[in-house]
């Protein structure tokens, strides 16, 4: 009782803390599951950060080895980022990057929280397997596949304007990827065909955790299937739509590589070159390895400081955070 009164009234429940070692020891099973992500984890994700050494200096492939011309090439500190700042392609390239993921983001978002709530109206068990089956499948095309779907579709003579001609929306094909004011819009409706489904399956996890008897309790006050979604389901859906915004505001420099690369072309390139297809065409293609390294620890830094504001400003609003 005196537990649960300090609750009601606020204060913070301490917790003593455990000593590693017997924490460890009592659950070791659990921790040797735990070793080959961790393996995972500290091979691609953390070594290669020792990498980024490279965005300091003048990288000379030719001097040896890796290792041995990584640390041997002329130390330029800061030189390649504010060539990178100072030039004329910077405004373009985040102009590119930040409307292709803005607008990814307006549409992505909510389209996985909309599906899920759909699928969950669905009372029918072999129907719902249906849906669920079929929205996720564009996630495991790969984008290669994709962008050749939707170049076929947006074709002059591809399903797109084949419907806009027969409900007399326009005479004439449209020529949609060969015109820049098109190309956000199709990389964010591309994103989002291919990755909602898949998406939807964390919110479909949360609302199976939700206890059935408050919708029992709803029923018996009146309350319809709107009213359930709009007083049950989505406050309990959101610590998972904060956490997830969170983590989606951190990707916000990352316009995807693959769909920019593949649909994009000559005649869109002032809209669909983007900080990963730049540091590409610069890194493997011009040889400036140097520079490719720093405009991608630039994206990673502005990340990075976009996730802890983000963070901080969900906990001060909502109270949940996701550290």
């Amino acid at each position: 009782m005196q537990t649960d009164l300090n609750l009601r009234e606020g204060t913070e429940l301490k917790i003593p803390r455990r000593k590693l070692w017997p924490v460890f020891k009592q659950q070791k099973y659990l921790f040797l599951l735990m070793l080959p992500a961790l393996i995972w984890a500290i091979l691609f994700a953390y070594t290669p950060m020792a990498g980024l050494y490279m965005s300091f200096v003048n990288y000379q492939p030719t001097l040896g080895r890796f290792w041995y011309s990584l640390f041997h090439s002329e130390f330029v500190g800061l030189q390649w980022l504010r060539y990178f700042f100072n030039n004329g392609d910077f405004l373009i390239i985040m102009r590119n990057t930040l409307a292709s993921t803005l607008i990814t983001l307006l549409f992505s978002f909510p389209m996985p929280i909309l599906i899920a709530l759909a699928i969950n109206e669905i009372k029918n068990v072999q129907f719902k397997k249906i849906v669920q089956t079929s929205s996720y499948l564009p996630y495991f095309i790969s984008w290669v596949i994709a962008a050749n779907i939707i170049v076929t579709l947006l074709s002059s003579d591809g399903a797109v304007n084949a419907l806009l001609k027969f409900f007399h929306i326009t005479n004439e094909s449209i020529l949609f990827l060969q015109n820049g004011k098109y190309f956000w819009w199709i990389v964010a409706l591309g994103n989002t065909w291919k990755d909602m489904g898949y998406s939807s399956i964390m919110y479909l996890a949360a609302i199976s955790s939700i206890n059935p008897e408050l919708y029992e309790a709803a029923k018996v006050d009146g309350a319809n299937r709107f009213k359930q979604i709009r007083f049950i389901t989505l406050p309990h859906l959101k610590p998972t739509i904060v956490i997830l915004l969170i983590l989606a505001m951190g990707g916000i420099l990352n316009a995807g590589f693959d769909q920019h690369f593949l649909l994009g072309n000559d005649l869109t390139k002032d809209y669909s070159d983007v900080l990963s297809t730049y540091s590409f065409r610069y890194g493997i293609q011009n040889g400036m390895f140097s520079y490719a390294a720093a405009v991608g620890m630039f994206s990673s830094v502005v990340a990075f400081i976009i996730v802890v504001i983000v963070n901080n400003i969900a906990k001060k609003i909502n109270g949940q955070s996701l550290f």
